[in-house]
């Protein structure tokens, strides 16, 4: 099937100005600034000028639901196939996070392949907080190389809900990553959650400082749950580390403000990146009464955090998507994923002068039409 994209106003993420686009299935086969076909039969959508962009990437995303951390009852509920496509995220890569055992990673895989066979493309992380880590299959290495959907490993450190990981069993795990990774052609990732507790990334910045090799494999998130992580997670830039700021999740600063703190640091733009952490729990305390309390993190706050970089003036659109666009690709080592390019997965957003999104192009298929959804699971109503 072919759809031709008239009179886009192209971010890649980089400006390419007005330009038509024409999709194969769910390719994209050409961009040049006039295309007309003749003789075959296919789809037409009018850009009208909008800004039209990479699909958006979220890298750290509940799709089952979070675990409950007071009682049964506090189980997160999964995800919506809509919710995601209404905030313009066409890759989402599904997570466990403190609950690894009524939270199962089986049916972590099973909505991860839902989710892929409505339309999205989706991708899941191995383990989960602790120690020894759980896998579907023997070892970490065996999922990435026998899962097809399993992109990485999870584990959680400075926290008090993790496992207290030493620096021996990060390098053993990096090592389960890498031997995966390069064996399956994925690349391969270990994500890790960071906690408040004050030892923060330093084992992370320890390993950083022996095995410079080893840095691309590393992949913290929650940075900017406090100022002293923060400093730390740019000194992790600095050594060429990629660094996820939460939007969704426990932070000091709002996540814009922290990117513009990051770049008046010296960290490249390259190297940060936004994530919801959607749909994980999401623990406050009550200043007067102490009772602490947990509420779902929403999904929408990547987009709205990289609009108001550029509604403040603090960066140009370009560059702002590249947080949620080519930034995560690269982290997450998704070759055809986070640009607008031939050959590229053919995920589109569009976006208005106000930075709206209108139109949303899932694999090739449109899932957002006019603001509204029209590509649902099967048991939305």
């Amino acid at each position: 099937m072919f759809t031709l994209i008239k009179n886009a106003n192209l971010y890649s993420p980089e400006h390419l100005g007005m330009n038509d686009v024409l999709l194969a299935d769910d390719k994209i086969a050409l961009i040049d600034r006039k295309i007309e076909l003749t003789g075959i039969p296919f789809d037409t959508i009018d850009a009208g000028g909008c800004a039209v962009t990479p699909g958006f990437i979220d890298q750290h995303v509940h799709i089952i639901g979070g675990g409950g951390q007071t009682g049964y009852a506090s189980l997160v509920p999964d995800v919506s196939m809509s919710e995601l496509v209404a905030c313009g995220t066409t890759t989402v890569v599904g997570l466990l996070g403190t609950d690894g055992f009524v939270k199962e990673l089986t049916t972590l895989y099973a909505k991860t392949k839902a989710l892929e066979d409505n339309g999205l493309s989706a991708y899941m992380l191995t383990s989960f907080y602790g120690l020894p880590p759980r896998t579907l299959m023997s070892c970490v290495a065996d999922d990435l190389i026998f899962i097809d959907k399993v992109i990485g490993c999870k584990l959680a450190m400075s926290d008090d809900r993790s496992a207290f990981p030493t620096e021996l069993e990060i390098l053993r795990l990096i090592n389960q990553v890498r031997l995966g990774g390069f064996t399956s052609g994925k690349g391969g990732i270990l994500h890790i959650h960071l906690g408040a507790l004050p030892d923060g990334i330093t084992p992370l910045l320890d390993i950083a400082r022996k095995y410079p090799t080893l840095i691309p494999y590393l992949s913290p998130t929650h940075l900017i749950r406090t100022e002293a992580l923060f400093w730390q997670a740019v000194e992790f830039a600095c050594m060429g580390g990629m660094v996820d700021f939460s939007t969704g999740g426990t932070k000091f600063d709002a996540p814009h403000r922290c990117v513009m703190k990051a770049l008046e640091a010296h960290v490249p733009l390259d190297r940060i990146t936004f994530s919801s952490d959607g749909r994980g729990g999401v623990r406050r305390t009550n200043p007067e009464t102490k009772e602490t309390t947990y509420r779902p993190a929403p999904l929408h706050l990547n987009l709205q955090e990289m609009r108001l970089l550029v509604k403040e003036g603090l960066l140009p659109l370009e560059q702002a998507l590249t947080l949620i666009t080519s930034n995560p690709a690269r982290n997450l080592k998704l070759r055809t994923k986070g640009r607008i390019d031939i050959g590229f997965d053919a995920d589109l957003c569009f976006l208005d002068s106000e930075l709206q999104l209108t139109h949303v192009i899932a694999r090739g298929k449109l899932a957002l039409k006019d603001k509204e959804v029209i590509k649902k699971g099967r048991y939305e109503e």
